[in-house]
């Protein structure tokens, strides 16, 4: 009997152990998952920038006429006036061809007050049957002939003049002496950069950019220049000018930045800085624990309906500290999984947890 009664209680507990598996059967666990909804936004990156101060115009000057130099007066930093002599070439070999040119003129002169003579006999001949129309016809031609030599050697002379005053190299405008190619002793070929001159008047701030940071700006857009050195020296900007090609050596686009009201601590070479905004676009700002893949590009889980999980294609417009910018791919008000989905697969039904309340006691951890 007592057997019996013990054979009895180990079944009913046997039933209860069965009766308790079918009930957790019947509601299986869902995975929990941290969710964010998605909010599209107007995102634009902003980014300093740093570039120097530059002349509008800037010139290299050079001689028209080659030679050896025998004189500088100037130096880099220097400022000159317009019309100063700044270096000067050895003059002997033109002077030499200006005494040339003059000689040649004397000959021609001498030419044509010969040639002319026989012309004016040959007119009084003529008449009186003195002399022949052909003879008459040479001393004619000869005449124009050596007038026409007495011009071509008359123009000889100018350009070996003009030419023997190139031998002085003038600055063209007031202007800073910012780099200097030749030294004293040197022999240089015409039109080969002795100076570099940067004129006075209005100045740029000149920044390289890399085209990915570029986006499509806007020209009209104002900035403000700050002073490297001294944050509070600042001049206003307005963009004057984008370089359409892109630098083969650094990969950049160069940007100037036209300035009013430079200040005079901001002068040429000084380094400053400007923070300027990108066009807005449509984007939207996650977490980076909520970046997955597929094979081949980024992705993110998507809860649907029925809290059903799906990943989704992304592209990724910008990487950020703690956060990725997403363009494409998600719409607003979409919810995404940032945390847990490590065992996800697509068409799994999750529980949801809402980010807030990821690291709150019962919730999920990250």
């Amino acid at each position: 009997m007592k057997v019996a009664r013990a054979l009895g209680g180990l079944g009913l507990g046997v039933l209860f152990v069965l009766a308790g598996c079918d009930k957790q059967t019947a509601e299986p666990h869902h995975p929990r998952v941290g969710v964010q909804r998605a909010t599209s936004d107007a995102f634009a990156a902003t980014v300093t920038l740093t570039g120097d101060i530059q002349a509008r115009v800037q010139t290299d000057l050079s001689f028209r006429v080659g030679g050896k130099i025998i004189s500088r007066s100037v130096d880099v930093g220097d400022h000159v006036k317009a019309n100063q002599v700044l270096a000067r070439l050895d003059p002997k070999d033109l002077q030499n061809n200006v005494a040339s040119a003059k000689a040649e003129v004397f000959a021609a002169q001498a030419r044509v007050a010969q040639t002319s003579a026989a012309f004016v006999r040959q007119q009084k001949l003529l008449p009186k049957g003195y002399t022949s129309q052909s003879e008459y016809d040479t001393a004619e031609a000869s005449q124009r002939s050596s007038q026409s030599a007495l011009k071509a050697a008359q123009a000889q002379l100018a350009n070996a003049q003009e030419q023997l005053g190139y031998t002085a190299l003038v600055s063209e405008a007031d202007g800073v002496i910012t780099a200097r190619q030749a030294e004293v002793g040197q022999v240089v070929q015409a039109t080969m950069p002795i100076f570099s001159l940067a004129r006075d008047g209005e100045r740029d701030a000149v920044f390289n950019v890399y085209e990915s940071l570029l986006g499509a700006p806007d020209s009209d857009k104002r900035l403000t220049v700050r002073l490297l050195d001294d944050p509070a020296v600042v001049a206003d900007g307005q963009v004057r000018e984008i370089t359409p090609t892109v630098s083969q050596q650094t990969g950049t686009v160069q940007v100037k930045v036209a300035l009013r009201n430079v200040p005079e601590r901001m002068q040429l070479g000084s380094l400053v800085t400007a923070t300027a905004k990108g066009q807005g676009t449509p984007s939207i700002e996650l977490p980076w624990s909520a970046l997955s893949k597929t094979v081949h590009t980024p992705a993110v889980w998507v809860v649907g309906e029925g809290d059903k999980v799906d990943l989704r294609e992304v592209s990724i417009a910008r990487y950020l500290t703690g956060s990725i910018v997403i363009d494409k791919g998600l719409k607003g008000d979409e919810e995404v999984v940032v945390t847990g989905a490590q065992l996800l697969h697509p068409g799994m039904q999750v529980e949801k947890v809402a980010v807030k309340d990821v690291e709150k006691p019962g919730g999920l951890a990250p």
